[in-house]
Formats: structure tokens, sequence, C-alpha cells
């Protein structure tokens, strides 16, 4: 296991979602999407488009199970919108592997633990599942991003991968144990 010894003190409580989450969960959607296109598979426009009930059905999908988690962290005292998001899944051609997907911190909530918090969330969770890696993948040139997985123990692989929407960009691949 990682030390987050050095990470400050998270402000927020990290849970995994409930299907009552998913109007809060839709806001945080349409906030990391417009705040941050380039570090996720949809567009603002898309999200915006779903109905609630997707979002329900999508969040009830990823509240149970062992294939797909979706965590989020709420404010300290479980008030208010959601401050940060990361979810957590397995891919079939690599059964001991959770790939860690859909990380955002709010602005204002950054540098504050919240990140380690949820990673760790989703690290507990792929253990409970029997898998012992995890594996995520951020846009070349986000350093910001790299240094912060960096502190939570992940490393660069030397993998490079094509952007799945996004022409042109390159991701590279982190992982480190769960």
């Amino acid at each position: 296991m990682v030390s987050l010894s050095t990470a400050p003190r998270s402000t927020a409580t990290v849970h995994r979602v409930r299907p009552e989450d998913a109007g809060r969960m839709r806001a945080l959607r349409l906030e990391m999407l417009a705040d941050s296109p380039l570090a996720f598979l949809e567009t603002l426009a898309a999200a915006a488009a779903r109905s609630h009930d997707d979002y329900r059905r999508r969040i009830t999908q990823a509240s149970h199970g062992h294939t797909l988690a979706q965590f989020v962290a709420e404010p300290g005292a479980g008030k208010g919108p959601l401050v940060g998001h990361a979810g957590g899944t397995v891919l079939p051609e690599d059964l001991l592997t959770t790939v860690v997907f859909a990380v955002y911190i709010t602005p204002e909530r950054r540098g504050t633990g919240i990140l380690a918090d949820l990673v760790e969330a989703v690290a507990a969770w792929s253990r409970a599942a029997g898998r012992d890696q995890l594996m995520l993948e951020v846009v070349v040139g986000n350093d910001r991003a790299v240094r912060a997985y960096q502190k939570l123990g992940f490393t660069d692989t030397g993998v490079r991968v094509p952007h799945p929407v996004v022409p042109g960009l390159t991701e590279l691949q982190m992982r480190r144990t769960a």
C-alpha cells in the first residue's frame, strides 16, 4: 500500500455513488466537462442532453458490483454539491487490473487530499474484487495531473496511446499497485 501521509488532509467524505446521488452527479459531470473537456470521453453537449433517468440508471449500475464503480467526494457535512469523482472498471483483456477513469476534483478543492481519498477508494474496491493493479491514462502535456498521480505512487509505464476521442492527442499510461 502507498503511504499517503504527505497529502494534505481532505475536507470531504468519499463514498461509492448511490442512486440518490444522480442529480448531484449530473451537475458534477457537467462541471467536469466544462472545466476539462479533453480529459473525458464525452462532450458537454452530449452530457447535458442526457436525461435525469439516464444519469440515475448509470449511477445505479456503478453503485454495486465488482466490474464498475464510481466514487464521489462531498463536503465534510455531506451537504451541497459534489466536489470530486473517480471511477474504476475492469477490461476483459486484463482481469487483474482496475482502470481508473473520470478523475476530477473541483478547482477550489484541488490540493486538499481529495484526490488521494478518491484513488484509495478505487484501490480498496479493486483489492476487494481481487485486482491488485491500478492503471490510468493522462493526456500528454497535463503535467500537473502526472505529478499528482506520481505523488500517489503511480509511475509512467512508457506506453503511449492515441486519445480515444481527440485526433492528434496522445495519452500516457501510469500504473501502481492497488
